[in-house]
């Protein structure tokens, strides 16, 4: 294969992911606390003969927006949102996880845990108890939990201290290597839960877009096999 296949391959490499990108962002437009994903494309540049240069682009790196999604009110006690940078601390079975998908509920421990049943933290890294029969549960801007005007705990509400080197591990879950923080400027809202900032009407656009791009590289790809093809017919009669 010629240098212009490798070009037009790696290309159609990238869009492929792209795609899949933009179909999970759509398919992700309704989960609560999912943050929607992006391709970034890189260039290779490598000197040739003639003082000339060969470039190939390939989409191997992710990005995440970590944009406020919109807030939607349910009156759920334990339906909980973050208004600002900042995310839940959550337990699971490899280690402690960050969210922002708050839809949670007592188990039968009394522990707030997430839709999975992974249990919730509080800001000493411990989960959080939610014992009944003390009266109503209320929850302030500073995530501390209360039932019946006693104060029970503090939620541990955190920031990445490296976000963009974060690692998506699941579609709302994220694992922060480089360690978290206390996140002093959010703030909770009981009873509202934060969607998707996924913009469905601008993903179907790029959708359409990464089609069209990956069409003509194909077609590219198909008269340059035809190039080919007659190239060699040539030289064989």
């Amino acid at each position: 294969m010629d240098n212009a296949g490798y070009i037009a391959l790696t290309r159609q490499s990238g869009l492929a992911r792209e795609m899949q990108t933009v179909a999970n962002n759509i398919a992700n437009a309704a989960t609560t606390g999912y943050r929607a994903e992006g391709i970034i494309f890189s260039e290779y540049v490598k000197p040739i003969e003639n003082g000339a240069s060969l470039s190939m682009g390939q989409g191997n790196v992710r990005n995440t927006s970590f944009n406020q999604g919109a807030l939607t009110q349910t009156g759920g006690v334990f339906d909980l949102a973050i208004e600002g940078d900042g995310f839940f601390l959550i337990q699971t079975p490899v280690g402690e996880r960050l969210t922002r998908a708050g839809a949670f509920s007592p188990n039968a421990q009394s522990e707030l845990v997430t839709y999975d049943g992974y249990p919730v933290l509080d800001a000493g890294g411990a989960p959080v108890f939610v014992p009944t029969g003390l009266g109503d549960v209320a929850i302030s801007a500073d995530g501390t939990l209360s039932a019946g005007g006693q104060p029970l705990g503090q939620l541990g509400i955190v920031k990445p201290l490296a976000p963009l080197d974060m690692v998506r591990e699941d579609g709302v879950m994220f694992r922060a290597d480089a360690g978290f923080e206390p996140a002093e400027d959010a703030r909770v809202l009981q009873g509202f839960v934060e969607g998707s900032n996924v913009n469905a009407i601008g993903q179907l656009a790029r959708m359409i877009e990464v089609q069209r791009a990956y069409e003509m590289g194909q077609s590219f790809l198909d008269a340059e096999d035809e190039r080919i093809r007659n190239a060699l017919k040539s030289l064989t009669q």
